[in-house]
């Protein structure tokens, strides 16, 4: 009989926390972010630092959490002011409920300081676009701005204590 899962907790990140958040955003961008960045863009990102860059960045600005589960790291969140930057959960652990979870999490945090918050995705990941729908997110459309076209998703406090 295997023991219950130790329930997450999302939490500020530690310095000892940044190269474990930094590999689990390479290893999440390789495995899912190909199929709409393309291999190129994917390898760019992830050698040529830009990734651990942003993580490391966000860490030394206070915006970097991460969602722990036990002793394992299992997810990140970027938040910079009313937006949630990045929200990642380990390619290991996706459709396990911790997706919804970090994101339940996030809004929460900003809601505390927000009346309005929001997010940016690709236009093409599909599978995020569908996700933040079905979190009760509402797409204001796409934005204007070079490289792969961006959806922006917005959320208003009173209607996130409705879902």
């Amino acid at each position: 009989m295997s023991l219950p899962r130790p329930v997450p907790v999302l939490r500020p990140a530690l310095e000892k926390d940044v190269a474990a958040l930094q590999d689990l955003a390479r290893r999440t961008i390789d495995a899912r972010y190909r199929s709409f960045l393309g291999d190129e863009g994917v390898d760019w990102f992830i050698d040529s630092g830009a990734s651990d860059d942003h993580i490391e960045s966000h860490f030394r600005e206070g915006r970097l959490h991460c969602l722990e589960e036990g002793e394992d790291l299992v997810g990140l969140l970027i938040a910079e002011e009313s937006t949630v930057d990045l929200l990642m959960i380990d390619v290991a652990r996706q459709r396990q409920g911790l997706g919804k979870l970090l994101l339940t999490k996030a809004e929460q945090l900003l809601f505390a300081a927000y009346e309005e918050i929001r997010l940016e995705t690709f236009a093409s990941n599909v599978a995020a676009v569908a996700f933040y729908e079905a979190c009760g997110w509402s797409s204001t459309g796409r934005l204007e701005a070079e490289g792969p076209e961006r959806l922006e998703f917005r959320r208003h406090r009173e209607s996130a204590g409705a879902s």
